[in-house]
């Protein structure tokens, strides 16, 4: 690969990563016009399409993301043999991509900040979202995932903590409508679930299995939405323990049970696992979750 090659394709990444030229350029310090062109040029020289073009921006094709996935590797490895060559191999900066399940801010925001104060140098990205986030394809460096151990075979994955859900409802919503004593009373009362029908979570499945449809009379997508809904008095619902065991507003309907329990997993690529910022996060991360009171 020449120089002009590794050009063309931190182009390429930069504009995978941003999404838009204009972005690449500010990054890379040059002028838009040098990115089209390196863009240009490797499609020429790659003899296909890397990107889909429309007016928001640009999209990488399947080619693109394999583009990708190479481009962030690379970059890490030039960024670690740069650190090395010029003495600085204990320094940990530059980005830092993180992803986590939607619902974990409250617990990640506090590690993230302990983080970026011991390291400076570091830009942190916290992304969530429904979506797994490929990191093959250089999406993040860290991801937290829930439920099944996740498989993919380049990943390196460890087990982080295990979060407990009980079944809650409000108080106001005891007052209006009474507790249930046990399964048997489901179908007298209003249930708040998801709307997603392939949910992962352990107490989605069960609320789907023991509820009939018609009392899931509340549905909506974010943990957010299913905690505001609760707390309105929308109906029962189930909630992280750790965030109603001190609630005086809520009321415990069916205390956390181990077929409820979602394990939380810490997944790396293979190729950055060993990277300083990557171990040391890591390690920051594990000693911050066993304070969590989950």
């Amino acid at each position: 690969m020449t120089i002009d090659t590794w050009d063309e394709i931190r182009t390429a990444y930069q504009v995978a990563r941003l999404g838009t030229v204009s972005g690449a350029a500010e990054v890379l310090g040059v002028h838009h016009a040098t990115v089209i062109r390196h863009i240009d040029a490797l499609e020429k020289r790659l003899g296909t399409k890397l990107f889909q073009r429309h007016a928001r921006g640009y999209t990488p094709t399947e080619a693109g993301h394999d583009l990708l996935a190479v481009a962030q590797t690379t970059d890490e490895q030039f960024a670690q043999l740069s650190s090395r060559i010029k003495g600085l191999g204990e320094t940990v900066s530059g980005e830092l991509v993180v992803t986590a399940i939607v619902g974990l801010s409250d617990l990640m925001i506090p590690v993230l900040a302990r983080f970026q104060t011991a390291y400076p140098g570091i830009l942190l990205r916290f992304l969530t979202d429904t979506r797994v986030f490929r990191l093959d394809y250089g999406e993040a460096h860290v991801a937290i995932r829930a439920g099944a151990a996740p498989e993919e075979p380049d990943n390196v994955v460890q087990p982080l903590a295990r979060m407990r859900a009980g079944l809650y409802a409000s108080r106001g919503y005891a007052a209006a409508h009474g507790l249930p004593q046990s399964e048997a009373d489901f179908p007298a009362h209003r249930f708040i679930g998801t709307d997603a029908a392939d949910s992962r979570a352990p107490f989605h499945r069960w609320m789907r299995a023991q509820v009939p449809p018609e009392r899931i009379s509340f549905r909506a997508t974010e943990p957010a939405a299913f905690e505001a809904a609760l707390r309105g008095g929308l109906g029962l619902g189930f909630l992280a323990a750790y965030k109603a065991q001190n609630d005086p507003d809520l009321i415990e309907v069916m205390p956390p049970r181990p077929e409820w329990e979602a394990p939380l997993w810490i997944v790396t690529h293979v190729d950055l696992h060993r990277t300083r910022k990557v171990q040391a996060f890591l390690t920051s991360l594990k000693e911050a979750a066993k304070g969590w009171n989950l």
